[in-house]
Formats: structure tokens, sequence, C-alpha cells
């Protein structure tokens, strides 16, 4: 073993002198500048050029893969061949994955995401995430930190103090406006009292209706003047929130930047003493920067950090046992979060999951709360001075991770496609927080736990827990730029971290998509779609949606159509439902719309993962929302006739095959088009029962048009003959169940429950 200070060329195993090295390298090794080049063509290299293998060389099914995905997209110049000791080879500048200059918004690759997810598997993509620093109690003292933090609280003390007394000035002086204004006007009623009684001669029962209606009148006043003080101090109440919130983040601000301060000095004292030293382009690369960066677009995206949640389980487990007690310092719960943590990603992570696991919308705290009490800790959350982002904003500080508030606007909750961004409405802030080399965004609020079952409320006598379970959003948790911009709009538009930023109006017109259209990895099939889709002259609009290979099989879609500006979902006593036709085909769902008339209608598409299993046994579905659409419609040339009343759900075989394993033999799509008679034929890979088919049409009763359509099962095929009554539109309902593993070897009657397993529209004429 060699110190520090002495260390040797891994290619020419010569000692390499301070004045002329290169490195560390990401494996710990160092080169002569002169030796630092690429093995096969020669090319001088630098710390922002070169890739290694950090593998060995058994590991084939990794560095194989990787070396081959690189060359073909990046077609770099020389082949790399992985050797035992590791290699060097330079990477081209131009490569396709850090160039989104043709990226359309509203239009999702998903082959991209096979790419991304290849080339995530290999170690170079993974390395600010393997990266591994020292927890922060190596060269950070506890005391140190404390002492600061002191400092910090007793300002925040002081400024907390000032609002107090601002809020009593003000409180007292609108009391005092009132006091006179109301002793003004009791005054003029009294006087104007007193006027009306000398006046005029006047009975007694004349007087007692003077007397009475002064009375009213001043009881009159003083619920106006109480209504006015009420009004007035909500008012006052929100003007002063509003700039306690600008004073307390100003003050977070500068406090933030000092503990980072004090973090970045002893780290870099820490390297020293250890004789870590770092040339200026290696720490740029993979040592944590000392001043926070400008911003500018990420070069890996989330899915080449990390694809599953689960890599964080540990964090996860460390943050959510934490969010279980309270500390009485900001110093002691992030060490507590970050102690074990050895690279700002999971620092990122772990004061993530401790703030969507501490749900502090719905904490209780003590109306005398002291700064030193474990609820006084989060005591802006209380008062409303400080939200979660600038609480995620504190914490990063504590841990040493550059983080920044973001103003801007968002689709959240109220909005809808279409609306415009005009005034304060929708106004939000989130967090960029600097980790893995780049600014990635984090959205605590929407990304925070959220109630699942709600509707099954804890039956008497058992935990409350029982009946209810919490769910967070990991969407949220560094967010690419591409993804967020969907719902985030900043009012800094360096803050969009685009490559090409856009404008509000293009934003506005941005498909109006939820975090599960994202988590599903669909995408449009279409590039013009915007947040508004206008019909044709026949009430006519589509929408389509693709869906990856992996997901072929377990999605379920839905949707629901109303009016926009109501919650009127039926048209001449209708349901609006029945004029849509959802249908799949390979991995496009189709949203047909047929608009009844003209107007302006809101189109809600939902999804939910399921897996056969669940969908044959009848377990309840509950569907959530990806996108949203606005449909205009206006002109309508064509009176529209709405759908059969079949069964809820996606029309066509797709379904039949994708749950029941129900293959059709001869038609394919959703629509046929038939004679006077038709023969429907299916082949069963797996063993189904108990088959029926119900037949539909607007104006005739179900069980009138049951005697027109048979099945009969031969082998492995079913077979279903329709004789149609009359021409016209018709929709065809099949149901079926699978046979229980134990009924095919037993004389059990008992059976799974009978499920909808397709339907089809089918247009019956003696021309077809």
């Amino acid at each position: 073993m060699f110190r520090p200070n002495f260390v040797f060329c891994l290619r020419c195993n010569e000692i390499v002198y301070q004045v002329d090295r290169i490195g560390p390298l990401k494996d710990f090794t160092f080169f002569h500048s002169g030796c630092f080049k690429c093995i096969h063509c020669g090319t001088k290299l630098t710390l922002k050029t070169y890739f290694n293998n950090q593998h060995k060389h058994e590991d084939k099914e990794v560095t194989y893969s990787y070396y081959q995905l690189i060359l073909h997209l990046i077609e770099m110049k020389c082949q790399r061949q992985p050797t035992p000791n590791g290699f060097y080879t330079h990477r081209d500048a131009s490569s396709p994955l850090q160039n989104d200059g043709d990226y359309k918004y509203g239009r999702f690759d998903a082959s991209a995401l096979h790419i991304a997810h290849a080339i995530k598997q290999t170690e170079v993509q993974k390395a600010y995430n393997k990266r591994r620093e020292k927890p922060i109690d190596y060269y950070l003292d506890r005391e140190e930190q404390a002492r600061l933090e002191m400092k910090h609280r007793k300002e925040e003390d002081d400024l907390y103090r000032k609002f107090a007394r601002k809020r009593e000035d003000e409180e007292r002086k609108i009391t005092n406006e009132l006091q006179d204004e109301w002793e003004r006007e009791l005054e003029r009623l009294s006087n104007k009292f007193e006027k009306e009684l000398a006046t005029s001669r006047r009975s007694r029962e004349d007087q007692n209706i003077l007397s009475l209606r002064h009375a009213q009148q001043k009881e009159d006043l003083e619920k106006n003047m109480t209504i006015r003080k009420t009004k007035k101090k909500e008012s006052l109440t929100r003007k002063m929130l509003e700039h306690e919130r600008s004073e307390t983040a100003a003050l977070v601000d500068r406090q933030s930047s000092e503990m980072l301060e004090l973090i970045s000095a002893r780290r870099s004292e820490y390297m020293q003493n250890e004789s870590i030293f770092l040339d200026d382009e290696f720490a740029e690369t993979l040592g944590y920067p000392d001043v926070a960066p400008p911003p500018t677009p990420p070069a890996v995206s989330k899915f080449q950090i990390y694809t599953d949640p689960i890599e964080f389980e540990e964090v996860d487990r460390i943050a959510i046992s934490v969010a279980q007690e309270d500390q009485k310092t900001f110093t002691d719960l992030v060490r507590q979060l970050v102690g074990r943590c050895t690279s700002d990603i999971e620092k990122a992570r772990t004061i993530f999951r401790w703030i969507t696991v501490k749900n502090l919308n719905t904490m209780h705290f003590d109306d005398d709360l002291r700064g030193d009490t474990p609820m006084g800790l989060l005591r802006g959350i209380k008062f409303g001075t400080e939200s979660y982002h600038v609480l995620f904003k504190r914490l990063c500080s504590y841990a040493g991770l550059h983080c920044v508030v973001i103003k801007g606007y968002s689709k959240s909750a109220g909005y809808q496609p279409g609306v415009k961004f005009q005034d304060s409405r929708f106004r939000n802030s989130w967090n960029a927080v600097y980790v893995a080399g780049a600014w990635r965004f984090v959205q605590c609020n929407w990304g925070a736990r959220h109630l699942v079952n709600a509707k099954e409320a804890p039956k008497t006598g058992r935990a409350k827990n029982d009946s209810l379970r919490y769910e967070y959003d990991d969407h949220y948790f560094l967010t690419d730029p591409r993804e967020f911009i969907y719902e985030f709009f900043p009012l800094v538009e360096e803050w969009q971290l685009l490559k090409r930023p856009i404008t509000l109006r293009e934003f506005e017109n941005l498909p109006f998509v939820r975090s599960l259209f994202f988590r599903y990895g669909l995408h449009f099939a279409d590039e013009g779609y915007g947040a508004v889709v206008f019909t044709d002259d026949t009430g006519a609009a589509t929408v389509q949606i693709a869906m990856p290979s992996d997901m072929q099989s377990c999605l379920i879609f839905h949707y629901n159509l109303k009016f926009y500006d109501s919650e009127d979902d039926s048209y001449d006593g209708v349901s609006l439902k029945r004029f849509v036709m959802q249908s799949v085909i390979g991995n496009i769902v189709t949203f047909r719309v047929h608009a009844p008339c003209s107007g302006i209608f809101l189109l809600d598409i939902f999804a939910n993962a399921v897996t056969p299993q669940e969908y044959l046994i009848g377990e309840p579905m509950k569907f959530k929302s990806v996108c949203k659409f606005k449909i205009c419609c206006e002109e309508l040339q064509t009176v529209m006739v709405p759908l059969p009343d079949c069964a809820s759900g996606e029309w066509g075989p797709t379904k039949a095959t994708r749950l029941f394993g129900l293959v059709p033999i001869d038609s394919q799509g959703p629509l046929i088009f038939a004679g006077r008679a038709l023969e429907l034929q299916f082949r069963m890979s797996r063993p189904l029962t108990d088959f029926m088919a119900t037949l539909q049409k607007n104006g005739i009763e179900e069980k009138k048009l049951s005697k027109y359509v048979t099945h009969s099962i031969l082998g492995d095929t079913v077979s279903f003959n329709i004789n149609f009554p009359e021409e016209g539109q018709y929709g065809l309902d099949i149901y079926t169940r699978e046979v229980a593993p134990y009924q095919q070897n037993s004389s059990s009657t008992e059976k799974h429950l009978l499920t909808h397993c397709c339907k089809y529209l089918i247009n019956s004429s003696k021309r077809n």
C-alpha cells in the first residue's frame, strides 16, 4: 500500500507527481497527463470525455451490452473491449442522448424508454448514484452545526416576535377604526331617533314602533360592523401572511447559504487533511460544488439514475422510522436522516420521504409552541409562514445540498384544460435540488402521502390503520424537466431546465396529463394534441394514447364525458358516455368522441393496472385520471345517435384476449359490418365456461333480443350466432368465466364470477 501522495500511473506504472497527475478517477486510479489517452486510437482524453470499465472481466452481461449500445447509439470512433484492469476511451460530444432539439411536446416515444432502461443498467450511467462520499459526521462536528442553528433560531424567534407585534398593532388599529366608526354611526342613529320623536306628536303606539325600529337599526348596524370587522381582519391576515412568508423565505435563504458555507468549508478542510486532492475539472465532475451552479438542463434522465423506488428501500425505511419520532433541532433531525447516506441523491431522497411521510398538513400543534419544543421545530408550518418547499430547502442546507424554491404556475386542483393563466390563480411553488451533477425537480407537496380507500371508514373497536393506508407519489422526486413542464411553469425561464424553453401560451396548450400518465409510460400517438381538441363538422374528434409493450397486458382504461362548465353528464336523458367509443388495437387506445350537440365538453381518461386474476374474480377497480381534454364542437351538421347501451369499457376483442385468453378467429376490430346474420368464433387458450351473450339496440328491450343470440362450444372453439331481427346498429356483450383450477379435476360446482369479456358494435344491413 502506497501513501496518498505517492501514486502510480495505471498505464506505465511509474510514479505520478502532482504537477503531471490526472485523477483520481471513479475507480481511484491515476495517470500521467501524457498517458491519459484512448487505448485504441490514441485520442487525448479529459475527465469529461472518458469511459472506464469498472466491472470484472467475467461480468460480460453488463459490460458487453453497454459497449454495444454505446457503439450503436453514439457511433463512437473506436470500439471498446473490456480489459481486466480497466481501460479508457473517448466519447462523442454529439451524442443523440444529449440532443433533444427534435423533441415534440405532446409526444412521448416509448422506444426511448427501453433505451433509457438499457443504458441505466450500466455502472457508467449510475456513476452519480454509486459515487460514495463521507457522511457529514466525518467532517462537521455536530456541536458546531448546532451552534449555527441556535444562532439562526434566535434570528427566527426575533422575526416571529416582530410578526406578532405587527399583527397586534394592525388588529388594534382596525379595532379602533371600527370602534370610532361604530360610535359615529350609533350617534347618528340616536340623533335621528330623537329628532323623529320631537318633530311631531305621536301616540304611544307610534313611539313604540319608532323604538322598535331604532333597536332593529342598532342591531343591523352591529351585525354589519361585525361582518366588516371580520372581512377586514381576513384581508389583513392574508396580506400579512403573504408578507411574512416572503420575509421567512428570505431569512431561510440567507441562513441556508450560511449553513452551506460552513459545511463546504469543513468538507474542504477534511479533504486537505486527508490528502484528498482534486483538480478543478475532477471537482466539477464528481465533487459536490461549493457554489450553486447556474440552472442548466440535466445531462441524464431520471431513468438513468434509478428505475424503481425499491433501490431506495433502506433510505426510505430510515426516513419512515425517523418520522415516527419528534426532534428538537434540525441538526438532530437531519443527522438522523442522512447519517448513513453516502451520496447526494440518498440525502435528497431521505429528506423528501420524511416530508411525504410526516404529512405535515394534518399534524396537531399546541397553541403555545416554543422554538425549543419538538413541534416548535415545525412552527412555520403551523403559522403558515413556511411551506413544504421552504422546509425542504432548509433541510437540504443542513445536509449540504444546494436547493432553491421556484415560483410559477401549476395545473393544480380546480384547473381544467384550456384555462388561461392570467392572474394569481394556480400560483404554486416547488424545489430544484442539485444532485447527480444537475438541478432536478422535487415537489414535496404533490408527492406527499395521500389517503387510499378513504371511504372504508374504520370499524368501531379497530385501530384506524386497519382499514386505511397511505401512498406517496414517486413521480415528483427528481422529475425529468420534459415531464415536469406538463404541470409546472416557472416564472423564470431558465428554471424550466429545458434546452428549448416554452412560452406560457405553449404551456397552456400542452395536454393536461397527470403523474400516472408518466408512471405507466404512456405517450400520445400523434404530435398535434393540445389541451383543446376541436371536432369536425360531424362532431367527431379522436384522442389516441400508446402504451409501452410491458403494460399492454395489464392496463385497463376508462373515460368520462360531461359538459365543460357543469357536472351534467347526460344529453336528452342519455349518458354522454354513449357518445364515446373506446377501443384498443395493438398498443393504441383510441377514444372516438361524437358530440351529440354543439358545445364544449370535458373528456377525462382514466387508467388502472390490474392483473387478469384481479379482473376475473370481480375485484373492484379504482381508476385514476391520466389526462383530460377540452372538446369543442363549434358546428354540428349531423345528428349523432348514441351507441347501444352495452356494458361500460372498451369495444373490441382485445380485452377478451388480454384477460381471458380468448382469441378471435375472424373479427379483430371493434366494429363489424354484417348482413342479417353473423357468426363470431373464438379460440380458447385456457379453459373457460358458462358463456353468455346479450344483444343491445336503441329502442328495443334487451330481453326481446335474447332469442336472436346463441352460442356453441366445439373443442377449444366457441361460436356465437346472431340473427338480427331488423337492420340497424347493435351492440353485442359477451360474458364468461374461467374454470377454477380445482374444478378441472373435481366435481365441485363452485365457479368464478361471470365477468364481462368483450363487446362489439355491429352494423347490420342487407347491403353488407
